[in-house]
């Protein structure tokens, strides 16, 4: 998939799941709960023991899936998720080795940033989509708005602090996609043996992402 189709996927879904887990099997299980619900992408975190083979593996038996590599922290870590079979990459933080690492390879690259400054200095230095971590404290959605008022151009993935209550209020302050955490990517369900609570969850994410995009056609 070219970096057009990867990014076009990204809007279209509205969802960037932050896969975090305490074990490989565990990653597993909930890629699958989440995938269940019809959401389509996935972003597996590099503080998940084995996160490379969990990519490799998820790479190899669900094709269906946009698989990308998380919490990479530098430009090498960055190429061996690409190697593995990551589609795009996500950084908590703004590094420029990274982003020059990931235009070697046409992948997609979503850098961390917070304040205007940062967000601009990664937007000018090749993010295809900026990171706003952590959106919650800035003043969540409200906060987002604000830097969509003089940056409009600049696409932007708010994560921390999204929720299915807060969701819809992200996506019409002009969030590309959401990027969601545990209150999607619930460990806790997999490990209590109700995997269906993240599916059910992950349909109702879709419903509120189609609902916005129906209300913008």
């Amino acid at each position: 998939m070219v970096k057009a189709e990867v990014l076009n996927t990204l809007r279209k879904i509205g969802l960037v799941p932050v896969l975090r887990a305490e074990s490989e099997e565990q990653a597993l299980a909930l890629a699958t709960a989440v995938a269940a619900g019809g959401v389509t992408v996935m972003e597996v975190t590099m503080t998940v023991p084995g996160a490379i083979r969990v990519m490799r593996r998820l790479a190899e038996q669900r094709p269906d899936l946009l698989i990308g590599a998380g919490t990479v922290l530098d430009a090498e870590t960055a190429r061996m998720c690409i190697l593995e079979g990551a589609q795009f990459v996500v950084s908590p933080a703004l590094k420029i080795a990274t982003i020059e690492m990931c235009h070697r390879y046409g992948v997609p690259v979503i850098p961390g940033a917070l304040t205007p400054t940062e967000i601009l200095t990664a937007w000018e230095a090749g993010a295809d989509v900026v990171k706003v971590f952590p959106a919650s404290s800035m003043g969540g959605a409200k906060y987002l708005k604000s830097i969509k008022a003089p940056l409009p151009q600049i696409e932007l993935i708010p994560t921390g602090g999204v929720s299915l209550a807060t969701a819809a209020e992200f996506l019409e302050a002009g969030a590309l996609a959401l990027g969601v955490g545990a209150d999607l990517v619930n460990p806790k369900a997999i490990a209590e043996g109700h995997p269906e609570t993240i599916t059910e969850n992950a349909r109702k994410y879709l419903a509120i992402v189609q609902k916005f995009h129906e209300s913008r056609a």
